[in-house]
Order: C-alpha cells, then sequence, then structure tokens
C-alpha cells in the first residue's frame, strides 16, 4: 500500500476511531484491580480499536507530580532524552537508560493511525541509545553531575551489576561489560550472553537472582495476539533466565504478553513481575496484572487471559489453555504497568511494605487510565489491600495532554523512591515530606 494511500484512509480512521470512543459503554470504565477483579465480558473491538492518547506537553518549569499525603517529590536530574530504566550502583551512583521505540514500516491504515497518534504522544523519538550517569556528590537531593555512562548501545534499557561484570538488556540480546569500582565510564567492549528477537515490545528488562548466579530477563511479544503466527512469536513473551555460571539459558516462565518490571519479594524468595496484556477487547478486558512467577509457569498468552479465559480471536491449543495460571493482582486494564520495585516497610511515611508500579498510561481505551506511580501493600508474601497513589497529576484533568509518563522506580541511594519520567525527561525522587 502506497504512504500516500495509509495517510488519506489515516485520516479517515481518525474520525472512526473517535466514533468508537463515543460509543464505548459506561461499564467499560469500572476498574477491574484486586485479586478477583470484576472484568467485563470481551467487546472485540474488529479493525478499527478505540485509540485515545494525550498530546505530550512536559513540565512548566517549577511543576511538579502531586505527592501523596506526607511525602515530598522534587526533581533528581532533569535535560535527559526519553528516560525509561534506573538502575543504582554500590557506590551510590545512579545510571539512567535513555532509549526508545524504533518503528518499522507502517503495515496497515490502523498502523498509520497508531503511530500517528505515539508520535504526538512523545511515544516514538529517536533513540538516544545510551546510559547516563547522576550523582548527587553533595547529598541535596539533587544529581549535580550529569555525564555518559555507555554510548552506542542498542536500545538498552535492564542494567545488573554482578561482581565485577556489568550487564546490559539491549533488544537484541543481554551484553556483558567489565566493571571497575566506582567507574565513570564503560568503553571497554562487551560479550554477548544472549540473543533476543528485537522490534515489537522491544524492552529487556534485567534481576540478577539474590545469589548473582542468575540473571532474569523480561521479552514481550511481538504482536498484539500472536498475528503473525507463533513462529514469530517464537522466544517471546516470556521471562528468560541466564545461567551466568554455566552459560545455559532457558526459558523459565511464558505466556506473559510483555513482562516488563521485575522483584524479589524478600520473605518469601518469590519473583513478581507486572505485564501489558492484550488490545483491542475493551477498557477494561483484560486487565493488566503483577503476578508472583512460577518456573515453568505458563500465563495464557496469546490463547487466553486472566487464567482460562478464552481469546476467540486466536487459534486455540486446549491443552495450553488447561494448563494457564491465573495472575495474583488485576491492575486495571491498559494502564501500561511497566516499573516494579519492592518498597520496604519505613521508606515512604505512612506506607507498609508492598510494591511500587510506574504506570505509563493508557492509549487505547475510551478514559485513560495508568499516569501514576502506584502502591500495591504486601502482607505475609502477598498483595494484601486496594492500590494507594505515590505520585499522579501527570494527567491533565480533561486528558488532552500529559506532563510526563511514568516508567522505571527504584529505591536511590539515600533511601528515597526514584521514577523515571520519559515524557517529562526527568527523574523525580520521593521522600517524607
Amino acid at each position: 500500500m502506497k504512504f500516500s494511500t495509509v495517510f488519506a484512509r489515516g485520516v479517515a480512521l481518525v474520525g472512526s476511531i473517535a466514533v468508537a470512543v463515543r460509543r464505548a459503554k459506561d461499564g467499560d470504565a469500572t476498574p477491574a484491580w484486586g485479586s478477583a477483579p470484576a472484568i467485563p465480558a470481551a467487546k472485540p473491538q474488529g479493525s478499527i480499536p478505540t485509540l485515545k492518547m494525550p498530546t505530550a506537553k512536559g513540565w512548566e518549569p517549577g511543576q511538579t507530580p502531586i505527592a501523596a499525603p506526607g511525602l515530598n517529590v522534587n526533581c533528581f536530574a532533569r535535560g535527559l532524552k526519553h528516560p525509561r530504566w534506573i538502575y543504582v550502583l554500590p557506590n551510590g551512583d545512579v545510571l539512567i537508560a535513555e532509549a526508545s521505540s524504533v518503528p518499522g514500516p507502517v503495515k496497515s491504515v490502523f498502523g498509520y493511525a497508531v503511530r500517528t497518534t505515539m508520535e504526538r504522544a512523545a511515544a516514538i523519538v529517536p533513540s538516544a541509545n545510551r546510559i547516563t550517569l547522576l550523582r548527587d556528590a553533595d547529598g541535596d537531593g539533587i544529581a549535580e553531575i550529569q555525564e555518559t555512562f555507555m554510548e552506542g548501545l542498542n536500545q538498552p534499557f535492564g542494567m545488573a551489576l554482578v561482581g565485577d561484570t556489568f550487564y546490559v538488556g539491549n533488544t537484541d540480546g543481554v551484553m556483558a561489560f567489565p566493571y571497575a569500582p566506582a567507574a565513570r565510564r564503560i568503553d571497554a567492549p562487551g560479550h554477548r550472553i544472549s540473543t533476543f528477537k528485537p522490534g515489537g515490545h522491544w524492552t529487556r528488562s534485567l534481576l540478577p537472582s539474590p545469589d548473582g548466579s542468575k540473571l532474569y530477563a523480561g521479552v514481550g511479544s511481538l504482536t498484539n495476539i500472536a498475528d503473525d503466527g507463533m513462529e514469530a512469536e517464537e522466544g517471546r513473551a516470556a521471562i528468560w533466565e541466564l545461567d551466568l555460571t554455566t552459560g545455559a539459558n532457558r526459558i523459565y516462565a511464558a505466556g506473559l504478553r510483555n513482562a516488563v518490571g521485575m522483584a524479589w519479594e524478600p520473605s518469601t524468595g518469590v519473583l513478581w513481575t507486572v505485564v501489558n496484556e492484550r488490545d483491542g477487547l475493551g477498557d477494561e478486558t483484560p486487565p493488566d496484572y503483577l503476578t508472583s512467577v512460577r518456573d515453568g509457569g505458563f500465563y495464557g498468552w496469546p490463547y487466553c487471559y486472566w487464567g482460562q479465559t478464552v481469546d476467540d480471536r486466536v487459534p486455540q491449543d486446549a491443552v495450553a489453555v488447561a494448563r494457564a495460571l491465573t495472575p495474583d493482582y488485576a491492575l486495571g486494564g491498559h494502564t501500561a504497568s511497566l516499573g516494579l520495585c519492592w518498597v520496604p516497610a519505613g521508606t515512604l511515611p505512612g506506607f507498609p511494605e508492598g510494591m511500587a508500579i510506574g504506570q505509563h498510561g493508557s492509549w487505547n481505551r475510551s478514559k485513560l487510565s495508568g499516569y501514576k506511580l502506584t502502591f500495591i501493600p504486601f502482607e505475609n508474601g502477598r498483595p494484601s489491600g486496594p492500590p494507594r497513589d505515590i505520585l499522579s497529576g501527570f494527567l491533565a484533568p480533561d486528558e488532552k495532554v500529559s506532563y510526563g509518563r511514568p516508567v522505571g522506580v527504584t529505591l536511590g541511594p539515600d533511601g528515597s523512591l526514584l521514577m523515571a519520567d520519559d515524557v517529562g525527561d526527568v527523574i523525580w525522587r520521593v521522600t517524607g515530606a
């Protein structure tokens, strides 16, 4: 299809999408949250699913997100280029992976509409392909040192230091680099320890095992519901386990459409992740989720969701459906929950132990959702109550513009909480008021 034809049809499609938004059922907006969510019946949206996203505006001077009562937020660093993920080194230096989606060719009218919408929302920008080092040398909660730590990478995302080796999750695989204590830059060539297919959901999050013997990597699907067939999805929609001692790599858990943030729950030693679910079935169907991850577990994608609810749009595999596990905690439909961090009790005044989750925000529902840093309390190793906002105010009340979009979140070197904002190009720091 010629681009001019795609463009003309895309303009017409925008009007159709607006109609689809106006026709959305009120019931679609009821949030699906918690361990026993009320998930509406699927309403397949066909070739014109709902498409809605705010225009990226960024923050005005002095403007910040809204912190929950008892908390304070300040800008730790600004002037970055699409910061996505955060990693804190043992000496307190803070590393920021700066990268972005690299769009492929436009294959359909809807694909054109998605791309133009994402560009307007600053979700598609030139990828910096670097890692930046931040250092707060005087301890005032603001990084006065900002310099390039690594460059020339391939859509870097996850980072991990194990011993004297620094690992980077590029979109096409995990690379290992030599690291000297307190180094402010790595120029040495690395070596590859795994290869992943690039494209589609491009982020490659990393999490070391507590004993440092293994590395876990999140690899998202290429498409929404295996649209190009299961062969194209081989090795994807999974969490991989990389054995750093033997070099063996294997799929640890599968059927996870796009598992991004990962964290260990310390009392049980269980791995948890946040997963972005499929599109095109309604505002709240199915919900994104937070779940414990079982070795060898299968979580349904693409055949079914939230346990064994079959997706009729997909050629079925009854054996796969029968063994699909139900996730632990629903996070609302299309919230794009990406960042995940274990928060010990006492980190934030008034907050118990639990998980902090950076919700990047929806683009494919009639009423926008996400666009916040939220918190799920835990008790005895399990989610134990409703979500609570840590930071909000990233989205204008009329939903027409976004000032920022939350992504990665981690504990800062001073006991604060740090969060990457890839529209505001800011790292936010949360402490007690």
